[in-house]
């Protein structure tokens, strides 16, 4: 293997590649079996983020940056004058392997450009994952981006062998793909998700009756859409990630704020801000609905399209509803205590575990856990809460911006690099 040619590639390619944010590595539970390498149980996976929430705990690479699409909104887009380069099914595997055995990585997150056609690129990437755990008896993660396109075999033959499986949905409207990547089609992205997710419920429902079943994607599916690049609001944004949790079984939807990389008219120029906050509001709202028991409407609706930056959404939907507090903590439903704005989950089931055996205080709910500084405005306790006061205040939701200060300071952090080190290649 020439290491240089090698290293050079990887640079070029590992670069290409730090767009795509869904490459979070929970959710594996491969099991490593007769001495392989590698582990992808909850225990065998340690997340690494960057600041700016990327994961850096993957070998996170494309295959090649060579794509017959011209997407307005892409880097690799065939008329970007960048420089171009392709692995081989064997160097990425090698990579995979040298990076795990030298403790870099836990896994491989592999995506392409497509080059030639969808079958073309997807038989690659699936040959990878193959060889890794056919040949190198590799137990680690891996998680390969479907190809739009790419036909149903290869798409069940990727799911055998990967640990999960993606399609990014990229633009979340069909007119706003049309507008910056004419020649791509929604349904060709929608298509798998809708394999992938049949096929997993077939092979659960195999693997109910025979257990020598195989498993097919046991992390589940996900996808990304890019924030900010069209002009679809936050209501519409939200409005897609709940068809598709709905209907898709989706394991998670991802939000990418838009980084500006061209100078194109369709697009924010080069030099606008990315909407950082804004991608992490719709990650709030998002949380919102799996695990807090909020519908997407209550979010927002289309008189109210845009999720308020000063503040998380459940602070927002808290104080556009006041008439719904105060929470009565000692005898209040699980249900309304997890829409009081500072309890988490974990918090909210501590609370009614707690409140059995004593009355809660202030105090108390600080001890558990609960941002006390947020919710203390919305609940009722054993104790006297004097911020009740300012509960039906014209000026509430001022009077709780003073007590916080903003986390979105300093956003952008570098990556972790992986290339000031020759000697993973030898």
């Amino acid at each position: 293997m020439n290491y240089e040619k090698v290293k050079e590639k990887l640079e070029i390619l590992a670069d290409a590649a730090k767009y795509d944010v869904s490459c979070s590595s929970s959710g594996g539970n491969r099991k490593n079996k007769n001495k392989g390498l590698g582990d992808s149980s909850a225990t065998g996976i340690c997340h690494t983020y960057t600041e700016d929430g990327r994961c850096v705990s993957l070998l996170k690479i494309l295959l090649t940056n060579f794509c017959i699409y011209d997407c307005a909104y892409c880097v690799t887009r065939k008329s970007n004058d960048i420089q171009r380069a392709a692995f081989t099914v064997e160097e990425v595997v090698d990579l995979t392997i040298n990076f795990y055995r030298r403790n870099y990585i836990e896994g491989l997150f592999l995506s392409s450009g497509i080059f030639k056609n969808a079958d073309y690129t997807m038989e690659r990437l699936v040959r990878v994952a193959k060889k890794l755990r056919l040949e190198h008896n590799f137990n680690g993660y891996i998680h390969l981006k479907s190809i739009p396109g790419a036909s149903d075999e290869l798409m069940r033959e990727a799911g055998l062998y990967a640990d999960r499986l993606s399609m990014n949905l990229e633009i979340p409207t069909e007119s706003g793909l049309k507008l910056l990547a004419p020649d791509k089609n929604h349904q060709d992205m929608i298509k798998p998700m809708g394999f992938v997710k049949n096929e997993l419920i077939q092979y659960k429902e195999e693997k109910k009756k025979f257990k020598s079943t195989p498993k097919f994607a046991p992390a589940g599916q996900s996808t990304q859409m890019i924030v900010g690049a069209t002009q679809e609001n936050d209501f519409q944004i939200i409005q897609v990630a709940d068809h598709f949790y709905k209907n898709y079984n989706m394991k998670r939807v991802y939000y990418s704020g838009y980084v500006p990389i061209s100078n194109d008219v369709r697009l924010p120029a080069i030099g606008s801000q990315v909407p950082l906050v804004r991608e992490n509001r719709l990650y709030q709202a998002d949380w919102l609905m799996r695990f807090y028991g909020f519908k997407a409407n209550e979010i927002l609706d289309k008189n109210n399209p845009f999720l308020d930056l000063e503040v998380d959404p459940k602070m927002s939907w808290a104080l556009r509803n006041i008439t719904q507090f105060p929470v009565i903590i000692q005898n209040a439903s699980l249900e309304m205590i997890l829409r009081v704005p500072g309890i988490g989950v974990k918090s909210a089931h501590k609370i009614v575990q707690a409140r059995r055996f004593q009355n809660l205080t202030l105090e108390h709910l600080k001890r558990i856990g609960v941002a006390v500084n947020r919710a203390r405005y919305f609940i009722s306790v054993s104790n006297e809460n004097s911020h009740l006061k300012f509960l039906n205040a014209l000026n509430l939701k001022e009077i709780i911006l003073s007590d916080t200060k903003s986390k979105f300071e300093n956003p952008f952090s570098n990556q972790l690099s992986l290339l000031n080190d020759d000697s993973f290649l030898r």
